[in-house]
């Protein structure tokens, strides 16, 4: 088993093979990796051109995983997403035909511009890593992630994620504006490619990435740290403004989450910190607001930040004995 040393070598250079296209993103995708580390999936939602996209396909690249993009529309089906059942004339028979669900890394553009329907056909794999067609399971490769993009300023045309769907992603993630600096080496980055296209050479493959994901299981956590991930989670529960909560799985992704980060920091523990850090991305996209709170323009994220500066924090905790 590699170390959180070797995992915290491997990480920066693939974040800095990421950053060689990708730019003002490093708080986002070092969360982004650490989510894939952790087994999970990303959801990013911003306004558009941001370079959510570029990002995905970029982070796809340097970890060394086939990638595939589908870019969500109102009149996509369920077995454009899973695959369906074609008519082989040679043989005669009924053959299926796998759909772009069957990759390394999924990009799911844009995944509130397609129909509740075909958003739920993602469910069984994001959850279970495998699909349903006619009643036959099939198994996707491992590892399998999903990072989708969503665009929270435009309404006409989307249907929002109901919150099964949204409770699938680890983390939601806002990319933000870029300081003027980080722009201009956008701009000029441009410039000196001479070419829209982008590349990212990789630092790793599929199972040097299963590697790492196995290592970070290894990390140790304090039944402290446990206890205050759970404490945080439960108190979004009890919260003003908030109709439900957080579910267990929202206190599970913050602690696996926070393990991939200690990981990724080259630490054999996970401290508070971690959690902390990691709480808003977390936990904001599984609460359901009240009506009055929707009403009134209640951030989520406002709500998980008063959340833990009321939660007790736990000792500063180390390695296991």
């Amino acid at each position: 088993m590699i170390s959180t040393t070797e995992i915290a070598e491997t990480g920066a250079k693939v974040l800095d093979a990421v950053r060689t296209v990708v730019v003002g993103m490093d708080d986002p995708l070092e969360i982004a990796l650490g989510a894939i580390l952790a087994g999970g999936h990303v959801l990013f939602e911003d306004v558009p051109g941001l370079g959510k996209t570029v990002a995905a396909r970029s982070l796809a690249s340097a970890l060394g995983l086939d990638f595939r993009r589908l870019q969500c529309t109102p009149d996509m089906l369920p077995g454009d997403v899973t695959g369906s059942y074609v008519y082989a004339p040679d043989t005669g028979e009924f053959v299926f035909r796998p759909g772009p669900i069957f990759t390394g890394l999924l990009l799911a553009d844009e995944i509130n511009r397609t129909t509740p329907k075909t958003q739920s056909s993602m469910l069984e794999a994001m959850a279970e890593r495998q699909v349903t067609v006619e009643g036959t399971s099939f198994p996707l490769r491992k590892p399998f992630h999903v990072i989708a993009t969503s665009n929270p300023v435009e309404y006409e045309g989307t249907y929002a994620l109901p919150e099964a769907q949204l409770d699938r992603f680890m983390v939601r993630l806002s990319v933000g504006y870029p300081e003027p600096d980080d722009e201009a080496r956008i701009l000029m980055g441009r410039v000196a490619r001479r070419t829209e296209e982008t590349h990212v050479d990789p630092v790793i493959d599929a199972e040097g990435l299963r590697a790492m994901q196995a290592a970070v299981e290894a990390i140790h956590v304090d039944p402290d740290v446990a206890r205050y991930c759970v404490d945080v989670a439960r108190s979004t529960r009890a919260v003003q403004h908030v109709a439900v909560g957080s579910s267990p799985r929202g206190s599970q992704s913050l602690l696996l989450l926070g393990r991939a980060l200690a990981a990724l920091d080259g630490r054999e523990y996970v401290r508070p910190d971690d959690i902390k850090r990691v709480a808003v991305p977390v936990l904001a996209h599984r609460l359901t607001l009240t009506p009055q709170a929707w009403a009134q323009g209640v951030d989520p994220q406002r709500i998980v930040e008063t959340v833990m500066r009321e939660v007790a924090v736990p000792p500063t905790v180390g390695a296991a004995a």
